[in-house]
């Protein structure tokens, strides 16, 4: 569906990456590693979301630091296309909003870093029926045409083992109520 709108797949793969996930921040030689697209390619596009005011950067020694620039008036726009375009607009739909006693959902793996991907990686924090929880997966599983891994932790449990799941990179998608992103 994206691809038919922008011809550019590594415009797609930026786009991902910095405007599914807000918080992440890289560096030309760090994309090309990541998406094994050419610097030459990697860095006209950076240039033109930059130009756009999509993307704004800063120095670090002697690299630039891309992210997204939140304020820019089409930053919403582009995060709601790429949910949909993800699926994760469905999964609130389908699955988080009919759990009950939810207190956090984390999206991890390579979807959480911005990368495409048919494999969705949650973490579930809450008191939760399982045999429920599978049966909402499944039927989005249908639905979005990608496959949901999931593991589940009770608020506890999480607290003790948070260090060693949830990294920078991981993308906090709810909270209490509040979807996040």
């Amino acid at each position: 569906m994206l691809e038919a709108l922008i011809t550019s797949k590594t415009r797609i793969k930026l786009l991902l990456k910095f405007f599914l996930n807000s918080s992440n921040r890289d560096y030309l030689r760090g994309l090309e590693s990541e998406f094994g697209d050419s610097t030459n390619s990697i860095r006209i596009e950076l240039n033109k979301l930059e130009a756009a005011g999509l993307l704004e950067s800063n120095n670090s020694g002697n690299k630039k630091i891309f992210n997204a620039n939140i304020k820019h008036p089409l930053f919403p726009e582009i995060n709601s296309i790429l949910m949909k375009f993800t699926g994760l607009d469905q999964l609130f739909t389908r699955v988080i909003n009919q759990l009950g006693d939810l207190n956090e959902v984390y999206l991890i793996g390579d979807l959480g870093r911005g990368i495409d991907s048919e494999l969705i990686d949650l973490v579930f924090v809450g008191n939760v029926n399982r045999d429920f929880l599978n049966v909402l997966i499944e039927k989005a599983e249908k639905h979005i045409k990608k496959k949901i891994r999931y593991v589940l932790f009770s608020i506890d449990e999480f607290k003790e083992k948070k260090h060693l799941i949830i990294t920078d990179k991981d993308l906090l998608l709810w909270k209490n109520d509040t979807v996040v992103v």
